[in-house]
């Protein structure tokens, strides 16, 4: 049996918050055997995409009066997105990137650029506003490991890059 944590973004929203990092963070902290219950004003379509992308499975339920439950759960034995077992081996990071304050896309390509420059098995860490979601994917196309996670605090996103052997 599942337990059930339970995060009702309602209250952020009535004060005019985003509540995507709770969210995440949420979701990332998830335990194997945990269940993350969301309560929103809406149906998140945005958001259950993101998390199936994940692997998370979901199960939706109208409540009634426009309220929503969504229940999230990770795949079996899962690690938080693009975490890799191998990361604590990886080296130093050569390459420090303060992305903070910058307009999508340029992060990305700042990230792409300084990966272009790297040797293989060479790290890059960026520090970003948020999760880049569009650069994930591409990273993994183009046969980089990465591991990220969202700040304590939710002020932002932490992201390491190795470069793959063969990008």
């Amino acid at each position: 049996m599942s337990m059930i944590v339970t995060l009702d973004v309602r209250p952020m929203l009535a004060k005019g918050q985003e509540p995507f990092a709770a969210i995440m963070q949420a979701a990332d902290a998830l335990g194997p055997d945990q269940t993350l219950r969301l309560i929103a004003p809406f149906r998140p379509v945005p958001l259950i995409g993101v998390l199936r992308q994940r692997g998370f499975s979901f199960a939706e339920h109208p409540l009634g009066g426009d309220v929503w439950q969504v229940d999230f759960s990770p795949p079996p034995g899962a690690l938080s997105a693009g975490s890799s077992l191998e990361a604590a081996d990886w080296p130093a990071p050569l390459q420090l990137l303060d992305l903070t304050g910058l307009e999508p896309p340029e992060p990305m390509t700042r990230i792409l650029a300084a990966l272009e420059t790297a040797r293989p098995g060479e790290v890059v860490f960026a520090l970003l506003d948020r999760e880049p979601l569009f650069l994930l994917p591409q990273l993994r196309a183009r046969g980089h490991a990465w591991v990220g996670n969202h700040a304590a605090d939710a002020s932002g996103y932490r992201l390491l890059v190795r470069r793959g052997a063969d990008a």
